[in-house]
């Protein structure tokens, strides 16, 4: 069975959201995780993480136990050094909401995807913060302690990066849900 490709927690997965596309004999990295770059490596792309060390070990076995080949690298998710410029087909990470230096994320991003290639990521929506508990009563002000969704904007394209798809999907299984589960952009290299 081929394992799903996750933008989060009660967020549609791949199967819905359909924005990275047939990955087969690509070069993909999933950032800050290890359980989609798995879902890639089933799906026949040439699949690599760039984790924190302390979760290259769980990566690795589970990899293993999926009989898939991941290629693990352990460190900060911005230092994407065992990539060469203009080699990836794909960046993909569920985790740029607890990165503190996103622009530099996003510039080894740059560096590493193919002209036109995809940086596809999701984040917890920037509305949610404000809740606390799922209570409909606001406990902080949008942006307090927390990117915006204009900041994740500008970033990408401060980035040289072309936003072509912004989804903010409602919460799976919560109908009446007032607050997007997520945040998820694809957007394009531009340049060389």
């Amino acid at each position: 069975m081929v394992s799903a490709i996750s933008y989060g927690t009660g967020v549609p997965d791949e199967g819905e959201l359909r924005l990275c596309g047939d990955v087969a004999g690509k070069r993909v990295i999933e950032l800050g995780g290890t359980a989609n770059a798995i879902a890639f490596a089933e799906r026949g792309a040439r699949a690599m993480a760039a984790v924190p060390a302390e979760a290259l070990a769980d990566g690795r076995e589970q990899a293993e136990q999926a009989g898939m080949h991941v290629e693990f690298h352990g460190g900060d998710i911005a230092d994407l050094g065992f990539a060469t410029s203009g080699s990836v087909d794909l960046v993909f990470s569920t985790a740029f909401d607890i990165v503190d230096d996103l622009a530099r994320v996003l510039r080894q991003a740059h560096r590493v995807l193919r002209p036109e290639a995809s940086l596809v990521f999701a984040v917890p929506h920037p509305m949610a913060a404000m809740l606390e508990g799922g209570e409909v009563v606001l406990r902080r002000g949008y942006g307090a302690g927390t990117r915006t969704t204009s900041d994740y904007f500008m970033a990408v394209m401060r980035a040289s990066f072309r936003v072509d798809v912004m989804a903010e999907p409602l919460p799976l299984g919560q109908a009446g849900a007032l607050i997007p589960a997520a945040l998820v952009m694809r957007a394009k290299k531009l340049g060389v």
